[in-house]
């Protein structure tokens, strides 16, 4: 039977918008939201759209539930709306939405924290068409975006840069991020307010976890807890919530790792991004991680209403 807040609580689980990451927003909203019912809260579920200020300024929820991906939902655009509306709202800040979508930003912050980042370089998008930014194997990403939107490796040895590159101005914007390709392993780990919860690895059948590997059925499978020595898995935990605590992430956040362990152990651990809305999806890996460690899927989204605040 569901438990009864007993102030009846009423959550507005925003999702949809109109990023690049739609549909899955919509998986993951859907599926927090019947969590929430389950778990006795009124819920409103709230397809985003330009005016999401009015539509929650008449539904008047206690707490907004931010299922939102991408830009406009992840990036401290609908951070900022909520704040100027006094709503409560789970997940982080505007500041640290921001600078973690920046993937360039992000890189100066971990470093400065003293986190293990590789190389790169930000170019025009044109010029990184017509050229190579970098010796072979490099990755291309854009500066802003996320779930592996975009993201393409150009492989060692390749004789044209990715000239793709050219055609897809809506994706990147004038410039990208062109990252040292590092071999190995990706490993994750999500952190839930001061708490990392555990190391997954994730493998795939394609040639990196990208957007149908972390979200189709069988895209990828997610090893938990990593086979990997215990030093490493204990820096991995150590680094997630450093990363976490440097950008001043709140609620939930979800950090990924390459693990270069191809010249044998102890590899190299390279932090490579952080994604403050983690898909909450059936393939998602930070529901997988939380029940690893004893905390059921709607637990895990009745603690993030319960930590909502404003000023995050």
């Amino acid at each position: 039977m569901p438990s009864e807040p007993s102030n009846r609580t009423h959550v507005a689980v925003l999702k949809g918008g109109w990023s690049a990451e739609r549909e899955v927003s919509l998986v993951s909203g859907q599926a927090c939201a019947q969590a929430l019912r389950d778990e006795g809260f009124h819920v409103s579920e709230v397809d985003v759209d330009r005016n999401v200020a009015r539509v929650l300024t008449e539904l008047c929820p206690h707490v907004a539930f931010n299922a939102l991906h991408g830009q406009w939902g992840e990036d401290g655009c609908i951070q900022g709306v909520l704040e100027v509306l006094g709503l409560p709202y789970t997940h982080s800040g505007v500041l640290a939405s921001a600078l973690a979508m920046d993937k360039v930003r992000a890189k100066e912050v971990f470093r400065g924290a003293g986190l293990p980042v590789e190389e790169s370089v930000v170019v025009a998008r044109r010029d990184a068409a017509s050229r190579h930014p970098m010796e072979p194997p490099y990755v291309v990403k854009p500066i802003a975006q996320g779930s592996s939107v975009g993201v393409y490796i150009v492989r060692e040895g390749a004789n044209a840069p990715l000239t793709v590159l050219a055609e897809l101005e809506e994706v990147y914007g004038e410039d990208v991020m062109v990252e040292r390709f590092v071999p190995g392993r990706e490993l994750t780990v999500a952190v839930m307010g001061d708490r990392p919860l555990a190391v997954t690895e994730i493998t795939s059948a394609r040639s990196f976890y990208d957007y149908e590997a972390k979200y189709a059925q069988g895209g990828s499978s997610h090893v938990i807890p990593a086979p990997i020595p215990d030093e490493v898995a204990r820096t991995c935990l150590d680094h997630a919530l450093t990363a976490h605590r440097a950008l001043g992430c709140r609620g939930v956040s979800r950090t990924d790792f390459r693990y270069d362990d191809t010249h044998g152990e102890p590899g190299r651990l390279v932090v490579l991004e952080i994604n403050t809305q983690p898909g909450m999806t059936p393939t998602s890996l930070v529901p997988e991680q939380a029940a690893h460690v004893g905390l059921t899927f709607r637990a895990l989204v009745r603690w993030m209403v319960e930590d909502a605040t404003c000023s995050r």
